[in-house]
C-alpha cells in the first residue's frame, strides 16, 4: 500500500533534515508519496497566520505528516508559531500520545556513566498544562493578573495512561508514573488515582509512581531502572529534554505524535527544534529526522524500509559519522546513511 505523506519542513533545520529524511525513505523501499507544505514564519509574515485557514482539513487527506520543526523567536514569538501550527495538529487529530524514545546509538558517548538504559517516554499531548485556557487582564498595570488554567479530563488521562500500560506490556513490563501529587494535590492526585484504578487491569506490568523531581534525578542517577515512563504534558516535555541530554544530545531525539485510534493522520518529527543560531551553515545532525522517518513508516505497517533506515543509521553511527553535534556536515551524515542502505 502507497502511503501519502504530509511534508512540513517548517523553518531553520527544519529544512534541510526533511529533505535528507525524504532522501533516506526513498532510499530504504518505502512506498509513500509527498507534498510539501510551506506553513512556517515565513510564511506568517507573509499571510498573517501559521497556516492556511483550511490548513487542517487539507492534512486529514494524508496517512502521516512529516514536521522539519517550527519556529523562530526573532521573527515571530514562539507563542504564536505553536498555537498556529504544532498544537492545533495535534488536538486537532486528537495525537495524544507523544513517544519519545531514549537510548544510545552505537558510537555516540553520553553524559553518564552507563550505556545500559532504554527508555520510552509516553507523554500526554492534547491537554494538561498546555489546554490554553486562562487568560490576562489589567495588562500593563500594577494589577494586572495572569491566569493559566491545567485542564485534566478522565478520558484524557485514562487513554494516556492505557497506552503507557500497553506499551510496557509489549517491551519490558515496567511502567512508571510520573507527577507532583505531594504540591499538586487536585490534578496529580487525580492522576495518581487513575494509575492505581487501571493497574489492576494490567497486572502483569509493575507500576511504580514517581515525583517529577524524582524522576529527573532517576534519570540521571539509574537510567538503566527505567522501561516505559508516562507524565503529563509539562512534564513529559520536559523530561524528554533530559532524555534526549543522556541519549547524546538533541540531534538524535525523534518522536512521533499518535492518535493510537488511527482515526486521524499521525505527526512525525525530530525533537531539536528549528535551531536558527545555526540555519543555513549545513551541520544540522540528520539522525534525529532519520530516525523519526523509521518510527513513521513502522507505524504505517511498513516495517522492513524502517528497519532498513534504523540500520543503516546505527552503522553510520558505530563508524563515528554524525556522533558529535557540528563536526560532520548534514550532506555527509546522509551520505553515509545512504551509503548503508
Amino acid at each position: 500500500m502507497t502511503h501519502r505523506i504530509a511534508l512540513i519542513p517548517g523553518d531553520g533545520i527544519g529544512i534541510p533534515v526533511t529533505e535528507a529524511a525524504l532522501r533516506v525513505m526513498e532510499a530504504s523501499g518505502a512506498d509513500i508519496t509527498t507534498k510539501s507544505f510551506p506553513w512556517s514564519c515565513d510564511h506568517y509574515l507573509q499571510h498573517g497566520r501559521m497556516m492556511p485557514e483550511d490548513g487542517i482539513e487539507t492534512l486529514r487527506g494524508f496517512d502521516a505528516i512529516f514536521l522539519g520543526a517550527v519556529g523562530w523567536p526573532a521573527r515571530v514569538p514562539d507563542a504564536v508559531s505553536l498555537h498556529g501550527l504544532l498544537l492545533p495538529i495535534r488536538k486537532a487529530f486528537v495525537q495524544y500520545a507523544n513517544i519519545r524514545p531514549h537510548r544510545l546509538l552505537p558510537g555516540v558517548e553520553g553524559p553518564l556513566k552507563t550505556r545500559d538504559f532504554d527508555i520510552l517516554c509516553i507523554r500526554e499531548n492534547t491537554e494538561g498544562e498546555y489546554s490554553g485556557a486562562g487568560g490576562r487582564v489589567h495588562q500593563g498595570t500594577p494589577d494586572e493578573v495572569a491566569v493559566e488554567t491545567s485542564i485534566f479530563t478522565r478520558a484524557g488521562v485514562e487513554r494516556i495512561l492505557r497506552f503507557g500500560f500497553e506499551q510496557a506490556q509489549a517491551r519490558r513490563g515496567k511502567l512508571a508514573s510520573v507527577t507532583k501529587s505531594n504540591a499538586q494535590r487536585h490534578s496529580m492526585v487525580f492522576w495518581d488515582e487513575v494509575t492505581d484504578e487501571l493497574a489492576a487491569d494490567y497486572p502483569d506490568v509493575a507500576v511504580t509512581r514517581y515525583h517529577i523531581d524524582a524522576m529527573c534525578a532517576r534519570m540521571v542517577m539509574a537510567p538503566e531502572s527505567l522501561d516505559v515512563v508516562v507524565a503529563s504534558n509539562l512534564f513529559g516535555d520536559i523530561l524528554t529534554d533530559l532524555g534526549a541530554a543522556i541519549q547524546g544530545g538533541l540531534g538524535f531525539a525523534a518522536s512521533a505524535n499518535i492518535d493510537p485510534t488511527r482515526r486521524n493522520p499521525s505527526m512525525f518529527e525530530p525533537v531539536h527544534g528549528s535551531a536558527p543560531d545555526i540555519a543555513d551553515q549545513g551541520i544540522a545532525n540528520p539522525m534525529a529526522a532519520f530516525w523519526s522517518a523509521a518510527m513513521m513508516l513502522d507505524h504505517l505497517g511498513q516495517t522492513a524500509p524502517a528497519a532498513r533506515i534504523m540500520a543503516a543509521l546505527e552503522a553510520a553511527t558505530a563508524r563515528g559519522i554524525g556522533t558529535h553535534p557540528g563536526r560532520d556536515t548534514t550532506d555527509a551524515v546522509t551520505t553515509a546513511v545512504l551509503a548503508q542502505l
